[in-house]
């Protein structure tokens, strides 16, 4: 199992540190675990894990939980999110990482109820509130297109997006400013009818009187948009993304409750090449800010997949890397 995210011990910090597992099988389902009733948050489901003995690292502490909790060895898992939480008793840290791979059949080596569950199906569980963020994460792909303005030929541009995504893309921003809104309306018609037969989602970022358009899966603010908001913009059935650069929008991001952010540049990019990169560092220590997935955005491409799933992120939002050229 590689190991190329900071890691520390339970002895380095002042948190509960907790290891968690989401575990994926090859049909795409995550197992849960139901909590004995006479333990606190008792009778809620959660992914496997345990907290951190002295001297642990997360990797060490996954391997002996999954065996002694399901039976199961690990064979390949990567850093998904990590979620700080203040309950009442104590500040805790969830250490969450995705595992695809392992040998064993899961059981509940203690007792404790489990079932396989598809991700869309998870919302549906009661978990404790620590976990809202994992189940979020779970939800969402470790790619998120931005599409470039769409061009006067909306063929050309609607055939160009089927090339995405047949090549895997399930998590779609179309970004449609310069548009006028009749003929935006019309674009976003076709863009959701052809998304949706991918099984894929679509986020708008356009004129905001689209944002209601039937099959539209929701918006993406951009940072502007972002802090002239109070309060959340849609109901928590459908999607809210936002565009952060700093601090500062992550922060309110979190105060509106959007689903998921952006933030960008963490690399040079060919629009912006002089502009003042984050890098990889300075986007960990915003992701530890908010408890919600981000993505990393600026000059990114598949390769930047490993580097940013250990700073943090839920995986690359691009334009050129995605879309090509």
């Amino acid at each position: 199992m590689p190991n190329t995210a900071p890691e520390s011990s339970a002895e380095t910090t002042t948190s509960l540190h907790v290891a968690v597992a989401v575990i994926v099988n090859d049909r795409g389902e995550v197992l849960i675990a139901k909590r004995p009733e006479h333990l606190h948050q008792g009778g809620l489901w959660e992914f496997p894990g345990g907290k951190l003995e002295p001297g642990e690292v997360v990797t060490q502490a996954l391997r002996r939980e999954l065996d002694e909790e399901l039976g199961v060895r690990i064979e390949s898992a990567r850093p998904l999110i990590r979620v700080h939480h203040q309950y009442p008793e104590c500040p805790v840290l969830l250490d969450v990482w995705r595992v695809d791979r392992y040998q064993g059949e899961a059981h509940g080596r203690e007792g404790q109820p489990i079932a396989w569950v598809e991700p869309e199906q998870l919302p549906d569980y009661r978990f404790p509130v620590a976990n809202f963020p994992i189940v979020t994460a779970v939800r969402l792909p470790d790619r998120y297109l931005v599409t470039p303005e769409p061009c006067d030929d909306f063929e050309l541009f609607l055939s160009r997006l089927e090339q995405c995504l047949r090549s895997g893309v399930r998590l779609v921003q179309l970004r449609a400013k310069k548009l006028n809104v009749t003929g935006c309306r019309e674009l976003v018609r076709r863009v959701i009818s052809l998304v949706n037969s991918y099984g894929a989602r679509l986020l708008l970022n356009s004129d905001p009187d689209l944002a209601g358009v039937p099959g539209a899966d929701g918006i993406h603010l951009t940072s502007t948009q972002l802090l002239s908001l109070e309060r959340r913009p849609l109901p928590f059935w459908q999607w809210v993304a936002a565009s952060c650069h700093n601090e500062r929008e992550l922060l309110h991001a979190a105060h509106i409750g959007v689903d998921f952010a952006v933030v960008s540049p963490v690399q040079p990019t060919l629009s912006h090449p002089h502009a003042g990169c984050l890098g990889w560092e300075r986007l960990f220590q915003l992701t530890e800010r908010v408890p919600f997935p981000v993505y990393a955005l600026g000059g990114m491409r598949d390769e930047h997949l490993q580097p940013a799933h250990s700073h943090g992120a839920q995986g690359i939002a691009a334009i050129r890397g995605i879309w090509g050229e």
